[in-house]
């Protein structure tokens, strides 16, 4: 329920008994349907909004189907505060039905108006799931939980709840496609103890994938038939990829001949007056229009979910590199392997896809990408930097002990890493690190830090900060408005929930925190290499005040801008904030016509559309003299059984098979010919913007 209560449609007194009596009906249930032995059980109380239950039989023993027409639609649980305070888990197995994504929204709340944890979380259609919720994340300490089989990308938000206090919990559809969102569900378990994994999950349509990586459960125009018309498409893209070249306009660097500056050798930014820009080594302006992930890989994760497969690729046969330790099988490498064979595949999709890249106007091989292949290719090229800092400890969500003397010598370490690049002109830059999810908290870093890290470094550093504000304990309690004191703040085990005094102080203490952390890696990073730029963070959008000291350090703004187009006005925020050019480290546009059960982050209606999106983005960003490039996520689409996390978005140029979608590339070409006239003014962007649907995730 929102802090506005919405209202809630409770069920007759009727359909209530009927709900209860299924959702309840044993304890003693068949293999493959979680049963505690110890644990209460929570079934719905209520309804909300415009929820509807169905009758007839369901495929997993004592659960409920259930119909929502509507975002908003759910459930209500409502039980006695403190019941979930000794528990551990929240567990319930579903199955969603249908071949679109659902998304979920769990929340639990502190009464009708209280405090509200928030956990998103979706299902893969047609494979049996169990949500097994640790109650733990309810101190926000971490923003993603782990995949598990067909509970896809659960995501941590909202605000710190105390169990002891909860007292409800809702199940609402947060996002669905146009058709009806149609799930069972078991009633919740309540349990101190930790439920097993789901090893055999029901898999009522049978098999979701094919031998080449393609939906079983969709149907589209595009579906390769065979795996002789993949070899056939291969070996003609192979043929072909030597005549592919940027246009005539663009220097050896993808940069703008008809405009030159004095070349450093290197990649820099430059502003002319009226614009930002970067220039090429050659001293050309250029402007970066880039893919993300070109690499060799669309990872299927199969953990528990081998019996969804309709072949596994065999190591002993030539398909070791399809594999992974991790649980994963790579389908885009099978099909390159089963038409190149084990020792040719890989050099032969390198070549493939560099020439795609080029033969559509594509200048940066961008973030997530095999960059080996670009910088052997001459073919500019980012490069993200590992941000795991082995002696230094998080206090709060992946933010470091920044005044721990070990993360000095972690910096120094993490610089290192640009030592590979040294001298190469063709690398444009490097990403710091990519959204880091302390930037996805409605905490500071510092507050994090407070409630999830008894004692570090940094606590005592903060405790010395208020010092120099607050004459004693008496002071920093009367103005916090909390019992309090030095020596708590410095080091304890802090349970008291903060109020907006308190608040104020730890964004300031965070301010100190990010300026630290930032500038120390960022003068590493050039005390290593002097010459390539600093690209940033990659953030979600607009940074808060409180981090803008320290991406001063950064060459280059970065943020991953998931919109129809990338705003003026943020931009020039941003330019006022940091006086440094934004280049987009991330956008995409998908639909569902294609077999794909999600169409992103935004949702177009087809792939024409999805051309037309990435014509106006990409446009309109050239136009704005803030931008210095766009880079696009992702080269492929994504599997339908889901990556690591669980996404499994049409988002690509090509698919599992290496077809291209036509409109998107034909689209990416015409723009990407036209952005130079449109960033120096002399054309104007493409404003025959596509219908935006409603996100699904």
């Amino acid at each position: 329920m929102d802090r506005n209560s919405e209202a809630i449609n409770r069920c007759d007194r009727r359909n209530f008994i009927k709900i209860s009596a299924l959702a309840g009906a044993s304890l003693t249930v068949s293999p493959g349907v979680y049963a505690a032995e110890e644990g209460d059980l929570l079934s719905p109380s209520a309804f909300l909004k415009g929820l509807k239950h169905e009758y007839g039989a369901v495929p997993i023993e004592g659960a409920v189907w259930y119909r929502a027409e509507s975002v908003g639609d759910g459930l209500l649980y409502t039980f006695p505060k403190g019941m979930l305070a000794e528990a551990r888990y929240l567990v319930s197995d579903i199955l969603v039905d249908g071949n679109h994504l659902v998304c979920f929204h769990l929340r639990l709340q502190e009464g009708e108006n209280g405090p509200t944890f928030t956990l998103k979380y979706k299902g893969l259609n047609q494979a049996q799931a169990r949500i097994r919720f640790p109650l733990q994340a309810t101190d926000q300490n971490r923003w993603g939980l782990e995949r598990e089989g067909a509970w896809l990308k659960p995501r941590c938000g909202g605000d710190r709840v105390d169990l002891a206090s909860v007292d409800r919990m809702m199940i609402v559809i947060l996002h669905k496609s146009d058709r009806p969102a149609r799930w069972c569900q078991t009633p919740f378990t309540v349990t101190k103890k930790e439920p097993p994994l789901l090893e055999k999950p029901l898999l009522p349509k049978g098999k979701l994938l094919d031998e080449m990586g393609q939906s079983t459960i969709h149907e589209w125009s595009g579906k390769t038939c065979c795996t002789a018309k993949l070899a056939q498409r291969l070996n003609d893209q192979l043929a072909n990829c030597v005549e592919k070249t940027w246009p005539d306009s663009f220097s050896r660097w993808g940069g703008w001949t008809k405009r030159k500056v004095e070349g450093t050798g290197y990649f820099a930014t430059h502003h002319d007056g009226k614009r930002w820009w970067l220039t090429d080594p050659d001293g050309c302006l250029y402007w970066s229009a880039g893919m993300d992930c070109v690499r060799s890989s669309i990872d299927a994760f199969i953990g528990g979910l081998d019996a969804a497969l309709t072949w596994i690729p065999d190591p002993a046969k030539g398909y070791r590199d399809a594999l992974s330790h991790r649980g994963f099988v790579n389908y885009l490498a099978a099909n390159f392997i089963r038409t190149f064979g084990a020792d040719q595949w890989h050099q032969n999709w390198a070549k493939i896809s560099l020439s795609i890249l080029k033969e559509y106007g594509f200048n940066t091989v961008a973030n997530w990408s095999e960059w080996q292949i670009a910088r052997e290719a001459k073919f500019p090229y980012v490069r993200p930097l590992s941000t795991r800092l082995s002696s230094t400890h998080n206090v709060y969500r992946d933010f470091p002990d920044v005044y721990h003397p070990n993360f000095l010598s972690d910096a120094k370490r993490y610089g290192e890493q640009l030592k590979e690049t040294l001298g190469d002109p063709a690398m444009i830059g490097y990403f710091l690190m990519n959204e880091p999810t302390w930037g996805f908290s409605s905490e500071s870093p510092a507050a994090g830090m407070l409630f999830n890290t008894p004692q570090c470094e940094t606590r005592r550093k903060l405790a010395e900060f208020l010092g120099k504000r607050y004459a004693d304990d008496e002071a920093i309690s009367r103005a916090w408005k909390i019992k309090t004191s030095f020596d708590q703040v410095a080091e304890s085990e802090w349970k008291t929930r903060l109020t907006s005094e308190a608040k104020k102080d730890l964004f300031d203490f965070s301010e100190i925190m990010v300026e630290r952390f930032f500038k120390t890696l960022s003068d590493a990073c050039k005390a290593v290499d002097p010459h390539h730029l600093n690209l940033g963070i990659r953030y979600q959008g607009v940074p808060p005040k409180w981090t803008v000291p320290g991406m001063k350090s950064f060459d280059v703004f970065s943020m991953n801008c998931y919109q129809d187009h990338v705003p003026l006005d943020v931009c020039k925020e941003i330019d006022d904030l940091l006086n440094r050019p934004v280049m987009i480290g991330e956008f995409h546009f998908g639909a569902l016509d294609v077999g794909l059960p999600s169409p992103g982050l935004v949702h177009v209606p087809n792939q024409k559309d999805r051309g037309r999106a990435y014509r106006y983005y990409v446009e309109n960003a050239a136009a704005n003299p803030y931008c210095v490039g766009t880079h696009y996520f992702t080269l492929y689409d994504q599997s339908a059984m889901g990556r690591f996390d669980g996404e499994n978005y049409n988002i690509g140029f090509l698919d599992v098979c290496n077809r291209p979608y036509e409109k998107m590339c034909e689209s990416a070409r015409i723009a990407h010919q036209r952005m130079y006239k449109i960033a120096s003014g002399v054309e104007a962007p493409f404003d025959d913007k596509p219908e935006y649907l409603p996100r699904l995730f």
